[in-house]
């Protein structure tokens, strides 16, 4: 596996005053192009530290982040993230939302128009095409990720980042969503780093799960290969062997080896 994105030997210390915090200790991973990987862990296991370490929202105390070679040291259009809260401004259409990142990343490279049309083809992809005109307070939370991940993708990443993306969303939108992101990352071949908590969100989408042991000093338990044919259909996966297997896996190291502090006590 060539290393698109490495992810070496991380450190995270914390201090305030007298006070010091281990968050990560000694975390690698290594991505390969086109890899869809989650992260999956606990609360306090320091997996969106991890995430915001790759996005260039945080140096490491130690280690380092490297992307195509080249080291990352600060945020970037390269590494797009999509938050669970969608971040979108209240103020602006659902079109300028997206349109402002597309005019900060390629103003001096497009035209006016290839800019419309871009910013035209990424709604279109999440099927956002038709509320163009709507501001955020007049489509829900589903169209509000939508949007969000709309205007991530317009930017080109080489790095898509997912942090809780579909956390805040019912069952049947997050359902909805999980599917359009399978079905973008199969007709793109995007890189993907997703946070998450849900062990059947992971197994659905991902190509390796990477399990985080608990905090404090977290780091990389176990990476679980989840070898699925794509394209996934979930009706499909439900009595599966290898989706069961899989979901067996993970379910083990998170409940039985690594149980959460709280149900440890």
């Amino acid at each position: 596996m060539s290393d698109y994105l490495a992810i070496d030997h991380i450190d995270q210390v914390f201090q305030r005053g007298a006070a010091t915090s281990e968050v990560l200790r000694d975390v690698s991973l290594r991505i390969a192009k086109g890899e869809y990987i989650s992260i999956i862990g606990h609360s306090g296991c320091g997996k969106s530290t991890l995430l915001n370490i790759v996005a260039g929202l945080l140096r490491a105390t130690r280690g380092g982040v490297l992307l195509e070679g080249r080291e990352v040291n600060e945020p970037g259009p390269d590494r797009a993230v999509v938050f669970q809260n969608h971040s979108l401004l209240p103020w602006l259409t659902v079109y300028d939302n997206v349109k402002l990142a597309v005019d900060k990343v390629f103003r001096a490279t497009r035209s006016k128009s290839e800019r419309h049309d871009w910013v035209m083809h990424n709604l279109d992809l999440v099927q956002m095409a038709h509320a163009r005109d709507k501001r955020p307070g007049e489509i829900s939370g589903g169209m509000k990720q939508r949007v969000g991940i709309a205007r991530a993708l317009a930017m080109e990443p080489k790095v898509l980042l997912l942090d809780e993306p579909f956390g805040a969303l019912d069952a049947l939108t997050r359902a909805h969503l999980q599917d359009s992101v399978m079905e973008i990352h199969q007709k793109l071949g995007n890189t993907v780093l997703m946070i998450t908590h849900d062990v059947d969100e992971a197994v659905l989408l991902s190509d390796r799960i990477v399990m985080m042991t608990n905090g404090p000093a977290a780091t990389i338990g176990e990476i679980l290969e989840v070898p699925l044919d794509r394209p996934r259909r979930r009706l499909d996966l439900a009595a599966d062997p290898v989706y069961i297997r899989c979901r067996s896996a993970v379910l083990e190291f998170l409940y039985a080896r690594h149980r959460a502090p709280t149900l440890a006590a």
